[in-house]
């Protein structure tokens, strides 16, 4: 793969992740080619995606790629190229700390197929990585603690349980509780 197709530099992947895969499967950042290669539909284990245009997807990956001192998407792909796993770490610029970084760990998803092969675990080891390379002083997330419905199409259902257990595991410890506040279900991003 090209880099300059990349979302960023592959110096930030982290090698010890890399070896630390089944044999055949890579770690790699985000690529604009990855519509192709199955990146929306990882993300599908997560929650309702939305009908994305390939011209959707590119319009994302190009902001991405423009602020990639801020973003960073990583995926596993396996022996055939197809994306397997994906996580994203952005860094916020904070005045506290001696005007710190604080790295926000999102979206972390492994295929259902794929679960069982501590995938999730080195996604969140390399998200950590570029964390720590990128002078972030503290790596955070928010997982759910509840077993809920997951509305995974409109209309159809999967149970999505709680994952505190799993992100003990990968290091992390309970720290505060999480606020959300939703505008209404119409709302489209304007930025």
């Amino acid at each position: 793969m090209a880099s300059q197709n990349l979302l960023f530099s592959t110096d930030l992947i982290s090698p010890e992740v890399q070896k630390a895969l089944p044999p055949g499967y890579k770690l790699r950042p985000l690529s604009s080619d990855d519509y192709e290669h199955g990146f929306l539909k990882v993300l599908s284990v997560l929650t309702v995606i939305g009908d994305i245009s390939k011209a959707q997807f590119l319009e994302r990956y190009n902001y991405l790629k423009k602020h990639n001192h801020e973003y960073f998407t990583i995926v596993i792909t396996d022996p055939s190229d197809t994306i397997i796993g994906a996580g994203t770490i952005f860094v916020e610029r904070k005045f506290i700390h001696n005007t710190g970084l604080v790295g926000h760990i999102e979206d972390i998803a492994v295929d259902k197929n794929q679960q069982g092969k501590k995938l999730g675990l080195r996604v969140i080891q390399a998200l950590k990585y570029i964390g720590a390379k990128t002078g972030c002083y503290k790596v955070i997330l928010d997982c759910s603690e509840e077993v809920r419905d997951l509305e995974i199409q409109p209309g159809k259902y999967d149970k999505l349980f709680h994952n505190v257990p799993f992100y003990e595991k990968c290091g992390f410890t309970r720290k505060e509780v999480e606020m959300a506040w939703y505008t209404d279900e119409t709302a489209q991003a304007k930025l």
